[in-house]
């Protein structure tokens, strides 16, 4: 029989956290390691009530993203995901859904606490163990840390020492006082990198490289291209300086290297990220939870890149990431970062459960689980979010 699920009240508890040895790079876009300096964070918790006494949680809001459309929510059935997802998606045609990830992921929390089932068992479940990949910080420049080609090849051997079967570097991004081109500088740098690395372990571990579109020119992206390809990287994600948006100019990349094409990230959505598969500009799909809508918007472009028989890579890491992959039969490996040989990855402290997604998180078989609790199958630190809280936004 069916059921109605009124929403009946919404919260997002906005709060912040520190991060300690962390710091800006050359322009403050990419966070490094940067000993004795704290940055602080914002985020945000949802809680969605419901006339059942069912709560829906996610942390990852945004109050005055969510404000956008918390009126038309209260009263709905928060079991009619679909319904939801198709109606908010119209109402913020004109700015972008990335706010909805968090609701929607919420949603599908208060569905499987419903029905005493785990997310990823409501999808249609796959697997419980995720092989995952080192997913490196960014380059800096200060020995012990992430610094040179050597640095970065004694990082991924390290990793796969621990179990990790896969590893992806994230380099160091252009500083405008580096020597442009491909025979001095930054990509230079690069290509000894990818080399170094390569030659280190690229016999026992699945290599990428996420360029972050840092790279200025063509020429550039695929001068480093080259270098995945004598090495046998298993992906090139994000390229060069168009933001991970063009087809046309990936395409052409794609037609000039051996090494496959990760992209989609920077495009939004179901039928953008369907238009750039049928132009040929990307051979691997990219799929996030916060900015494609959610479990709901994520599972789509899962189902139409195994229509095109294509793989899809989940950007990112946490528990609703888990369960998603769970359900997926054509996605290879979880991401597990970003990691650095000196500090913890850049996520608040919120679960009270022992969750965790850090660089020693994983099996000897180099995997981690999906939880198995009802909907997301964790348990929130509400004592840390109100703690840390700098403001509570409500509808009911």
């Amino acid at each position: 029989m069916a059921r109605d699920v009124k929403i009946t009240r919404i919260e997002v508890h906005e709060f912040e956290y520190e991060l300690k040895d962390r710091g800006g790079d050359y322009n403050g876009f990419f966070f490094i390691w940067e000993p004795g300096n704290t940055i602080t964070r914002r985020t945000g918790a949802v809680k969605i009530f419901t006339d059942a006494g069912v709560i829906g949680e996610y942390v990852g809001a945004s109050a005055t993203q969510v404000g956008a459309y918390a009126d038309y929510l209260l009263g709905r059935n928060a079991l009619d995901r679909e319904l939801l997802f198709n109606d908010v998606k119209r109402s913020l045609r004109h700015t972008n859904n990335a706010s909805w990830g968090a609701v929607d992921i919420a949603l599908w929390d208060i569905a499987g606490k419903l029905v005493d089932l785990p997310i990823y068992q409501l999808l249609g479940g796959y697997r419980r163990d995720l092989p995952c990949y080192a997913s490196t910080d960014h380059g800096d420049s200060l020995p012990g840390g992430l610094s040179s080609p050597e640095a970065y090849a004694d990082f991924a051997e390290q990793c796969g020492e621990m179990g990790y079967p896969a590893f992806k570097l994230h380099v160091w991004g252009y500083d405008h006082s580096d020597t442009h081109g491909a025979k001095g500088g930054t990509v230079q740098r690069d290509v000894d990198t990818m080399h170094a690395v390569g030659k280190r372990v690229g016999d026992k571990m699945d290599l990428m490289l996420d360029g972050s579109c840092a790279y200025r020119t063509f020429h550039d992206a695929l001068t480093v291209g080259r270098a995945l390809d004598d090495e046998g990287f298993m992906w090139y994600e994000d390229p060069y300086s168009d933001g991970g948006i063009s087809a046309q100019g990936h395409r052409k990349l794609k037609e000039l290297l051996r090494t496959p094409l990760l992209m989609t990230e920077m495009v939004r959505g179901l039928e953008p990220k369907v238009d750039f598969i049928v132009s040929g500009g990307t051979d691997f799909v990219r799929a996030d939870l916060g900015f494609d809508g959610g479990i709901t918007g994520v599972m789509k472009i899962a189902h139409v890149a195994e229509g095109f028989g294509l793989d899809v890579e989940i950007h990112g890491n946490g528990p609703a990431h888990r369960h998603c992959m769970a359900a997926i039969r054509n996605s290879n490996y979880y991401e597990m970062g970003l990691l650095h040989p000196k500090i913890a990855p850049m996520r608040p402290p919120v679960y009270a459960d022992g969750y965790r997604d850090a660089i020693d998180a994983i099996d000897s078989n180099g995997c981690v689980q999906v939880p198995d609790g009802p909907g997301l199958g964790v348990t929130y630190d509400w004592d840390f979010i109100r703690k840390h809280e700098t403001g509570v936004a409500t509808w009911d």
